[in-house]
């Protein structure tokens, strides 16, 4: 290739860079301006102002005061361990219960199976409204209010997760397993000794789909955690943004605060997030 038809081809490829870089600023300027209004007051934040200020300390301390005021036994502490000890208890049983059931309804084929799963299918047009006061009215009488069951039940076994591990479950090579029942290995052992570590992608974008909702969840929580002892971050965010003058510093550090542990959990497993989502099996 001549340098003249490389320059040409660098030339052409210039509307494309520009348009990848406008799109990038558009995507990553809400998060830049989100760290920016954390360490700014309200009335900066008022008149527009997107870069650093001096007052991050100040608005932490401010948060910190307004959890504390939530009510007996709150602090920030106790609405970030909250938020942390949910998600990730039914991140790990969302995940296993619905690979577990992926894993049956792909490899262990019948037709009472796939009408079974059909309605589950159907499950994913309910809107979530709509099971709200049949749900809480059964936590209610199962005593589950104000407990880790009664936030959990509801989103341990989805049927989007279900359907997630069973389309990549068609990828699991079934040669393996037949191989392993000769030599004796049981369906149990097969399942925690072969697939599991073989389904590794789809384990890592099931966990963080189910971290995020679990860690953004807010409608659920908020009719079931009516202590303020029991209740998530997200609540908390929504208790300092009701009220007559609301501290947009406060308020954005809140918000900081609320996106941080997402971030991290994408970032690390991003890899692993893109070969899941595409059904990559190793």
């Amino acid at each position: 290739m001549t340098k003249r038809s490389s320059s040409a081809i660098q030339r052409r490829l210039i509307p494309s860079y520009i348009f990848l870089i406008i799109v990038s600023f558009v995507s990553v300027f809400p998060i830049f301006w989100m760290v920016t209004a954390a360490t700014n007051n309200t009335v900066d934040i008022a008149r527009g102002k997107i870069w650093f200020g001096n007052q991050a300390l100040v608005n932490l301390k401010s948060l910190i005061e307004a959890a504390s005021s939530q009510g007996a036994g709150t602090s920030l502490g106790r609405f970030m361990g909250n938020s942390f000890f949910y998600a990730f208890a039914q991140t790990i049983l969302c995940i296993f219960l619905c690979s577990l059931a992926g894993y049956g309804f792909e490899l262990y084929h019948d037709k009472a199976k796939d009408r079974l799963f059909t309605i589950l299918l159907m499950a994913m047009m309910v809107p979530a409204v709509a099971t709200l006061i049949p749900l809480f009215t059964m936590m209610s009488k199962l005593g589950f209010i104000n407990t880790v069951a009664g936030f959990m039940l509801p989103a341990i076994s989805t049927p989007f997760m279900i359907m997630m591990f069973r389309q990549n479950s068609r990828n699991f090579p079934v040669d393996i397993m037949e191989a392993a029942r000769i030599d004796g290995l049981s369906e149990w052992a097969i399942f925690f000794k072969m697939y599991m570590p073989i389904m590794k992608s789809t384990y890592a974008a099931a966990a963080v789909i189910t971290f995020m909702n679990a860690w953004n969840a807010y409608m659920w929580p908020r009719a079931v955690m009516t202590k303020n002892s029991a209740q998530t971050m997200q609540i908390l965010l929504t208790n300092l943004s009701n009220g007559y003058v609301i501290d947009y510093g406060l308020l954005m550090m809140a918000v900081l605060f609320c996106s941080i542990p997402t971030m991290v959990i994408f970032f690390v497993m991003q890899k692993q997030f893109a070969e899941g989502i595409t059904g990559a099996v190793k």
